[in-house]
């Protein structure tokens, strides 16, 4: 049975919003592309493009909430994702929190995605998901690491007693 979780709710993605975990790539030709912060980076040298999903299946449902009870973190690279099919939802929290103080909790934002939003997450940055609001499983277009499961840290919320609840306004 499901304990008690703060709820947040997820917002769209959108460049200023998810600047602290990473970028939205940009258009062709935009003077901004790949400037700064926003270059994808491999420590390990094993870029790996492929397309993954998540099914409603790993994530408990809460009503009309989807439980965020832990999140993961690469700090060998970066990783980019491109949704493909349907509407889910992605956690996330800057690669500077440790998640050793009970206000860390504070700095997780989540993100509605739709079909075809694309975001890149910063070296680090701690995530949970994307996960289908639907029945639906979501398919990702990603690139990461290829041995990313070498380098997958994790912290488990639920055990913090810091699991979130998830929803979508106006769904």
């Amino acid at each position: 049975m499901a304990g008690a979780a703060r709820r947040i709710e997820a917002g769209p993605v959108g460049a200023g919003a998810w600047a602290p975990f990473g970028w939205i790539p940009r258009s062709d030709g935009d003077p901004a592309d790949g400037q700064g912060e926003e270059r994808l980076g491999f420590d390990w040298a094993d870029p790996h493009l492929n397309v993954i999903s998540h099914g409603p299946g790993e994530v408990e449902r809460v009503g009309e909430a989807l439980r965020c009870d832990r999140l993961f973190r690469h700090d060998s690279h970066t990783q980019a994702l491109l949704v493909l099919n349907c509407e889910a939802v992605v956690a996330v929290a800057p690669a500077t929190v440790a998640f050793d103080d009970p206000v860390d909790v504070d700095s997780i934002r989540a993100f509605h995605l739709r079909p075809m939003d694309r975001f890149v997450l910063h070296r680090g940055t701690w995530h949970w998901g994307p996960h289908p609001l639907g029945v639906e499983p979501v398919l990702l277009y990603n690139l990461q690491g290829r041995r990313y499961a070498e380098d997958n840290a994790s912290v488990d919320l639920a055990a913090l007693g810091a699991a979130l609840d998830v929803v979508v306004p106006g769904r």
